[in-house]
């Protein structure tokens, strides 16, 4: 047992990825005796490169699944990429740009080709990235949507649906991104509150050119598209008005006002204007009322032919030009400040566009209802569980979705049309030639739709077409359902309850039981870490300099509701690390080197010391903790218990406690006993630096990874030492406090006076004495039950038992006292200073949260110490 005198991140990382990888360490197989424990990987973009948010899921998943494994269920993490059909376009089209090119020149095929060949050279970038990380996925199975097996599985599902009447063609208005030129569902159409213009237009009556009827609107240039104008049938002002008839202006259209209950008699002017191939709601209406669909846009949003003078201009450029227009003709009455959510592009940042399009949808409620009882009813949990709230809310509200998309790159839809306008669903051509020819009696030419499935169609599949779905396999029965999924929330209604939808209509079961949504990444200002803010920190620039296992347990460390996180921070899983491998090196330097597994296995409560006795309970305590705390997704209290056992207990106590006693072969099985099992409990968090220490100790595992986690011993937990030791501890660290609290320097020794009160507690002090004497830097020790007072001594009371420090002679007691009061009047200041400006409303509705947060800590930290330095005083015997 050996280990070098400093520890190298870099070389214990490169060694056992490796030899995790060659020797297929994780991966699991189907009916192996064992208890499944399936995770699906949410599946980044195959664009992706490793950020915080992928570091921090990725290393949520690793814990569980290597607790999982580590407890004998048979894990396994499937991973994955998926083929991010807009993104990954936009960046060959913008490798073709520098080219001066563009797809069409190209064409589909040479595209296509073009794009696997970019998929080859950079699309398992962030896979290798992940395994850095010190991700333990099943690497053999890695899946990507649209090999040939999953995308047969994508085909299959879009039959089934259309078989069960569940998708369907036709118009309507979707969110169309005038960049990408696609159409996007609605969850893809992010809506971002923004600062606009409130228009208030003047309509002219036909019969009355000098009378008007005042419309609101927000989109002026859609005016073009206009085929009505809509009241509230029961707003007094315009009762009298329905029926009649406007002329739209600057394009002298006739239109008619409606009534609509719709309306409200609130918004802007109370008439609206009616623009049904530019707006759901006008789509609506106008369904309602019969009324004509024209659209003034091509694909870019430029106005179109529809547009007469504006043809060509962008519909923001028109919007100006129609306004100056408008006022030349007094038919602009004003302008209005107004607030209002604007969908942009998920993937651009482009306004989208409200616009009529023939796209292929599926519809929703049908497939919501059994999701939304699987969460309901508990069969799926979500957690924290006010996400349930959430979830329920958007499922109890669902929409049809637009799975159709104008581009390129993606599953191309499995539909394929005649010259006679009929379309045949297959899930393949030969299988839609067959359809047609029983249809029509003879061959005829047929040609594949043009666009493909929205990306997430194919990932909604995720969780078993990645299993080989739709073919029934032993690996589909046997890891399906599976078990949890970590996710972040802004993906809750794109993928994870599609995912829930598509596991009861393709399975009949639900795709996993558990879903953690865990919080976003932020930096230091609690801001969201992004490129454009130059905030982010790169994950693996972290890991070249701190090494995965601090990057790791930082992040979980100070994980929350959400993270935030600065590049400093790393240095407490860096630190933590250190503290391992140092610790273990002292252990392997004191104890004997012909010490084998079954040696500090084979532990003999009867023949320990009381710190032995209390380090095993104490382990034992913390493991059932951290067990817990693993299984309720608590992972932040996990690695604080973790830490505070290893570093305090086990290090700062129980090492140091047996430094003088090293000799003793049962003290070497101890400390030998707590650390391998500690390596164990701490693996989940920080896999490689107690990878690499556990392989120095004889041990007869393979490795740490596939180790058993440690068993509950209930004949190894003494409870009363556990009680009697703390009792030493507390004495202990009461005294050092004594000491920082009358600046008594480290190198001076000084004298104690311990005042049991009952026998027993005599007892464990005398046989513990020279410890307690040698920790506290003691010069005399004395155990005396019959002492109850002592005049110019320090107290401090540990339950029942009563400490002096006689303070004669060690520090000046006027000077100290002096010192220790005007601190207390100075601190008390303080206080009243913070106190008022955290009560002054002007200061807390203005300053931002992280700054009110820090003056809080602020005025606790210093309550805190009044109240420790008015018993320091108080406690002067």
């Amino acid at each position: 047992m050996e280990l070098s005198s400093k520890y190298n991140p870099q070389e214990t990382q490169d060694k056992w990825l490796k030899f995790w990888k060659d020797n297929n360490i994780f991966h699991a197989k189907a009916n192996s005796g064992k208890k499944p424990f399936t995770v699906v990987i949410p599946p980044p973009n195959v664009t992706g490169i490793l950020h915080m948010g992928h570091a921090l899921n990725n290393t949520l998943q690793d814990i569980i699944v290597r607790y999982k494994r580590m407890n004998g269920f048979e894990a396994c993490w499937m991973p994955g990429t998926d083929h991010a059909g807009i993104a990954t376009q936009n960046v060959v089209e913008k490798q073709l740009a520098k080219e001066g090119k563009k797809r069409q020149d190209l064409g589909r095929e040479g595209f296509l080709k073009r794009l696997w060949a970019w998929k080859q050279e950079y699309g398992d970038t962030i896979i290798h990235q992940l395994e850095r990380l010190g991700s333990s996925c099943d690497w053999p199975r890695t899946r990507f949507t649209m090999d040939d097996e999953y995308s047969n599985a994508v085909k299959e599902a879009f039959v089934l649906l259309h078989q069960k009447g569940l998708i369907y063609q036709g118009e309507r208005i979707i969110n169309w991104c005038p960049r990408c030129q696609t159409a996007l569902s609605d969850e893809e159409a992010e809506h971002k509150e923004k600062n606009g213009k409130l228009y208030h237009l003047r309509y002219p009556y036909k019969d009355n050119r000098e009378q008007y009827l005042v419309v609101a609107t927000t989109r002026p240039e859609t005016m073009l598209g206009d085929v009505a104008v809509a009241v509230n049938p029961n707003d007094e002002r315009y009762k009298n008005s329905i029926g009649k008839s406007l002329m739209l202006p600057l394009v002298n259209r006739e239109i008619k006002i409606i009534a609509d209950d719709f309306v409200s008699a609130e918004f802007g002017t109370g008439a609206v204007k009616v623009t049904p191939a530019h707006d759901p709601n006008d789509f609506l209406m106008g369904q309602r009322h019969h009324l004509p669909m024209i659209n003034v846009m091509y694909p870019d949003a430029r106005i179109n032919e529809q547009g007469g003078k504006y043809q060509g201009l962008d519909r923001f450029e028109a919007r100006k030009q129609i306004l100056a227009d408008l006022e030349a003709q007094g038919l602009l009455e004003k302008i209005e400040d107004h607030k209002n959510a604007v969908g942009h592009c998920y993937r651009c940042d482009t306004i989208v566009e409200p616009r009529l399009s023939k796209q292929w949808f599926v519809k929703m409620k049908p497939l919501a209802q059994p999701a939304l009882e699987a969460v309901k009813k508990g069969d799926i949990r979500i957690f924290p569980a006010h996400w349930s709230k959430v979830y329920i809310n958007w499922m109890e509200e669902i929409h049809d979705w637009c799975i159709s998309r104008q581009i390129w790159w993606g599953h191309r839809i499995p539909v394929w049309y005649d010259n006679q306008g009929n379309y045949f669903v297959a899930k393949s051509e030969a299988e839609a030639k067959a359809q047609s020819l029983t249809k029509h009696g003879k061959a005829v030419d047929l040609a594949q739709d043009e666009d493909v499935l929205d990306t997430w169609f194919s990932s909604w599949l995720w969780p078993f077409a990645t299993f080989g779905w739709p073919k029934t396999n032993e690996d589909l029965k046997y890891f399906y359902p599976t078990n949890t999924l970590m996710t972040a929330s802004e993906i809750l209604f794109f993928w994870v309850a599609r995912m829930i939808m598509a596991g009861y209509v393709f399975m009949g079961d639900k795709p996993f039981s558990d879903v953690l949504i865990h919080g976003t990444v932020r930096d230091a200002k609690g801001r969201k870490m992004s490129k454009s803010l130059g905030n982010a920190i790169d994950p693996l620039e972290i890991i070249a300099e701190y090494g995965a296992d601090a990057l790791r347990f930082s992040l979980i460390i100070n994980s929350g509701q959400d993270i935030f996180i600065s590049k400093e921070k790393f240095e407490i899983g860096r630190n933590f690390a250190n503290k391992i491998w140092n610790a273990s090196r002292l252990v392997f330097m004191n104890c004997d080197e012909a010490l084998t597994h079954s040696d500090y296995e084979n532990i003999t409560l009867s023949k320990l010391d009381l710190p032995s006795r209390w380090i095993i309970a104490t382990f034992y305590q913390t493991l059932e903790k951290v067990s817990r705390a693993i299984e309720e997704f608590h992972y932040s209290e996990a690695e604080i218990l973790v830490q505070e056992f290893f570093w305090g207990n086990y290090c700062d106590w129980y090492l140091e406690l047996i430094k003088a006693k090293f000799n003793d072969p049962n003290i070497q099985k101890t400390a030998l006993f707590i650390l391998k099992n500690s390596l164990k409990m701490m693996h989940p968090f920080i896999p490689f630096v107690t990878e690499e220490i556990y392989s120095k100790m004889n041990s007869k595992d393979q490795c740490l990874s596939v180790a058993a986690w440690p068993n509950r011993d209930v004949f190894l937990i003494d409870r009363e030492a556990s009680t009697q030791m703390q009792t030493v501890i507390d004495i202990i660290s009461a005294i050092r406090n004594v000491r920082a609290q009358w600046n008594v320097r480290p190198s001076e020794t000084v004298n104690a006076i311990i005042v049991p009160a009952e026998g027993k507690d005599a007892e464990v002090l005398n046989q513990n004495s020279a410890d307690i004497q040698r920790l506290a830097r003691l010069k005399n020790l004395t155990i005396d039950a019959s002492i109850f007072s002592l005049n110019n001594a320090a107290t401090a009371l540990v339950g029942t038992i009563k400490v002096f420090i006689p303070l004669e002679g060690l520090v000046d007691l006027d000077a100290e006292k002096k010192r220790m009061s005007s601190d207390i009047v100075q601190k008390r200041k303080s206080i009243e200073g913070l106190a008022a400006r955290l009560n002054n409303a002007d200061f807390t509705s203005k300053a931002p949260e992280e700054i009110i947060a820090k003056e809080k800590e602020r005025l606790d930290l210093l309550n805190k110490e009044v109240n420790a330095l008015t018993s320091v005083l108080a406690n002067l015997s």
